[in-house]
């Protein structure tokens, strides 16, 4: 604390601190850096962020008025520059005269399905969840997933373990079992079965919405698919997606009944697998509109399992490692 002299005058002030400045610097003093937009000088906030939105509408303008003009003049487009087109082909990519492949795919487990024979032909599916008893939104994710799936039976699993679910399939004739794990409320993990020789694939699942959700359905419910869809595959392009793509497609039935405009798609981009579920409908003789029913979801691939499910003893074929050297380029993808 600071005493003041009684001696000296009231009124008068404390005198100011000289600022101190470094010698050598009076003509070396460079201006503060500005951004090129030219905003940083601005003080205030409200104004600076009318002339951020003021510059920003003039660049818009400037781009659409050169695009305009690339138009008029005949100019051809440039490619968008994705990751999808920077993808590396490496030694799984199949071209269509790959003989070895298709030795493959002829001796494959699910050659019993494509090929129409009396045993594996048609698709009988039972759909179930992990042991115990499923939430709300996972119990609906799964009753709407029986409604679409043609030929399914939901079955409330409870505390039967999968083996011997396994076993009585294979006396009732399924193909294919279907399992989906949840967490925290919601469905992460699905797992797809063959009957009865395999393979067993197990996928992660993701972004689950039920069809009230979506805005197309208007908070109205799938109803339950009675005819067979039309089945579309996207960018299964390398020996592992192959595989992938011809057990989901041994999910639906043969001969789909393209008069009732039902499309199922697997959309696989950047390894993440998207099923959509949509109608469509003509509008006139050159306009057709899509309606999304619903459910939808995403999954990606984590392990390839040979035979039935089996944690213990079971042989895989291939396993994402993460942690590892497979994600170590991102233009490089496995389906």
């Amino acid at each position: 604390m600071v005493r003041r002299n009684r001696d000296s005058d009231d009124n008068e002030r404390p005198a100011r601190r000289k600022q101190f400045k470094r010698p050598g610097n009076e003509d070396n003093e460079t201006p503060a850096p500005v951004n090129p937009s030219g905003t940083l000088d601005i003080r205030n906030k409200m104004i600076r962020q009318l002339m951020y939105a003021k510059l920003k509408r003039s660049k818009s303008k400037t781009k659409l008025q050169e695009r305009k003009a690339r138009q008029k003049s005949g100019e051809p487009k440039e490619e968008p520059k994705t990751i999808e087109k920077k993808r590396k082909r490496d030694e799984t990519w199949v071209d269509e005269d790959d003989q070895e492949a298709l030795d493959d795919i002829t001796n494959d487990e699910l050659n019993n399905y494509f090929t129409r024979k009396a045993d594996g032909s048609q698709p009988k599916l039972l759909l179930t969840s992990q042991e115990g008893f499923p939430t709300s939104f996972t119990n609906k994710f799964l009753k709407e997933l029986a409604r679409v799936l043609p030929n399914t039976t939901y079955f409330q699993r409870r505390h039967h373990p999968i083996k011997r679910i396994i076993k009585k399939m294979n006396k009732l004739d399924y193909t294919d079992l279907l399992v989906i794990n949840e967490d925290h409320g919601k469905p992460c993990t699905l797992y797809i079965s063959h009957l009865p020789e395999g393979p067993t694939m197990k996928f992660r699942l993701t972004s689950a919405k039920l069809s009230k959700q979506l805005r197309s359905n208007r908070g109205k419910s799938c109803a339950k698919l009675t005819i067979r869809p039309e089945i579309i595959l996207n960018n299964f392009n390398t020996r592992i997606g192959i595989r992938v793509g011809r057990l989901l497609a041994a999910l639906f039935p043969h001969d789909p009944q393209y008069k009732h405009r039902h499309v199922i798609t697997f959309h696989n981009q950047r390894d993440f697998i998207f099923f959509r579920h949509h109608m469509y409908l003509f509008k006139n003789d050159k306009k057709v509109a899509l309606q999304e029913l619903g459910p939808r979801f995403t999954i990606k691939l984590k392990t390839i399992q040979r035979g039935t499910f089996d944690a213990v003893y079971g042989e895989y074929e291939w396993m994402h490692k993460p942690k590892h050297k497979m994600d170590t380029e991102r233009a490089k993808f496995f389906l």
